[in-house]
């Protein structure tokens, strides 16, 4: 480069070391993109069948090398405000791309099908890709026809920002993994303690006189490493102290996990205590229920619920209702509800962030954070209440059978818990607003909810 640069411009004085950091700062700062760069580099390098241009380009060829030498003897000004706006532009394309493919990507995935979005960190860089993402969303999120398309707009937002600033996904998707409620740090010190345990076991059958190529094998596995042979005189010895110190270990590891508990138990009961004291003291009198046992039998759960749910039922109304409904004749009917993007954001800005997602796996936090969702929102939620009805994946949720009793096996023992979709949620969070009606939004919110809730079974 040294010697090209040389060639073009003789008269100027400039050592590699100039060159390489000239190039160095170009490259860092994104002054140029590739376009601009691949034009400057024919403009100073022309072909071979470009000889003849060059000579007419003498003129400009003179002009760039006095600009270089102006650059090179000039002092180096890193933050000018140019780059910033290049890099700035060259990094909003590239999230604009991103939240583009994102779109194509789930566009005909299920929603139990989308992977799972984690949890982020609270800082300004998070905050700061949230925001420059915030209002690319209005071109896409101005042409959605119903809920179903905002809201898929926005989980494919909330995974464009993940892949931004590579948060950790899991692409086996959300109806078929299902986490485990044991901590890694206890299952790793479990499978020390079961394997140590093993090897106690083989240790003192060789001990008692069983030489079996697979107990001798696992003895001298025991020992490597060590100056500990077979052919010794107090290998029994040794292997007395092998088995000690095994039992120590064993100990040690379980006081480990004993120590975690406790401290773990800590954390969440003073966390509890900051947020539900009654729930606090609750799980203190009654002991805690573990879903561990034995699990019921799926086919008499699916039969047990669908008898209560699925099957359709006829009520008898008794001649108090003839009574309360001429009673109500005379009522003014209320005013129609209107609902405000001011009231989608006061009840976004109540709901907490990373409470688990239904099924569409969106969180509260991106629903606060995309505010430029809040007006389109509002308007689709009037015209649910208006229409009285929503989607299906709205009143579609994730059903998990929490035990009442210990080692529980009959399906009427459990409690179903659904974790509906934060939309439905933030509509019936509303009703709480001061700026709405309560009885008015709740009469509203129950006629949609009576007019079918269908349960995901997991």
């Amino acid at each position: 480069m040294h010697r090209l640069f040389v060639e073009l411009g003789p008269s100027i004085t400039v050592t590699e070391q100039n060159l390489a950091d000239r190039v160095r700062y170009i490259l860092r700062s994104n002054t140029f993109d590739v376009t601009e760069l691949e034009r400057l580099r024919r403009e100073a390098v022309p072909s071979s069948g470009e000889n003849a241009a060059a000579e007419n380009a003498a003129p400009q060829l003179a002009e760039q090398t006095a600009n270089v030498d102006a650059a090179v003897n000039s002092p180096v000004v890193v933050d000018s405000n140019d780059d910033r706006a290049v890099a700035q532009e060259l990094e909003l394309e590239q999230m604009r791309s991103i939240l583009e493919e994102a779109i194509v990507e789930t566009r005909s995935t299920p929603l139990e099908n989308r992977p799972r979005l984690p949890r982020l960190a609270l800082s300004k860089r998070n905050r700061a890709d949230v925001g420059a993402l915030n209002p690319m969303l209005g071109t896409y999120l101005g042409a959605s026809r119903d809920l179903c398309e905002t809201d898929s707009i926005l989980f494919d937002a909330a995974l464009a920002v993940c892949r931004i600033i590579g948060a950790k996904l899991s692409t086996a998707g959300r109806a078929t993994g299902q986490s485990s409620a044991i901590p890694a740090l206890k299952i790793r010190i479990e499978e020390r303690i079961v394997k140590a345990r093993a090897l106690i076991g083989r240790l003192i059958c060789f001990r008692s006189g069983n030489t079996r190529p697979r107990i001798v094998r696992t003895v001298r596995m025991a020992f490597a490493g060590t100056n500990v042979s077979m052919s010794q005189p107090d290998i029994m010895q040794k292997l007395t102290e092998r088995v000690d110190d095994l039992k120590q270990r064993i100990a040690a590891w379980g006081k480990r996990i004993r120590q975690y508990t406790e401290r773990s138990t800590r954390f969440n009961q003073n966390s509890l205590f900051q947020s539900d004291q009654k729930r606090l003291y609750k799980s203190l009198e009654r002991p805690i229920v573990s879903g561990t046992g034995p699990a019921p039998n799926q086919a008499d759960t699916v039969a047990f619920w669908r008898s209560l749910w699925s099957e359709p039922v006829n009520h008898n109304e008794g001649p108090w209702t003839e009574v309360v409904a001429s009673q109500c004749v005379g009522i003014t009917p209320m005013d129609p509800v209107i609902i405000t993007p001011d009231d989608v954001a006061e009840a976004f800005r109540r709901a907490p962030n990373w409470k688990s997602p239904g099924l569409d796996g969106l969180h509260h936090y991106w629903l606060k954070r995309f505010m430029v969702c809040h007006a389109v929102l509002a308007r689709q939620f009037q015209e649910a209440l208006n229409q009285k009805s929503l989607p299906s994946p709205f009143t579609t949720g994730i059903t998990h059978l929490v035990p009442k009793d210990q080692g529980a096996t009959d399906p009427s023992k459990y409690r179903p818990i659904t974790i509906l979709s934060f939309v439905l949620q933030t509509l019936a969070a509303m009703k709480y607003c001061q700026k709405l009606h309560k009885h008015r939004l709740n009469c509203a919110i129950e006629n949609i909810e009576h007019a079918g809730l269908a349960t995901y079974c997991r």
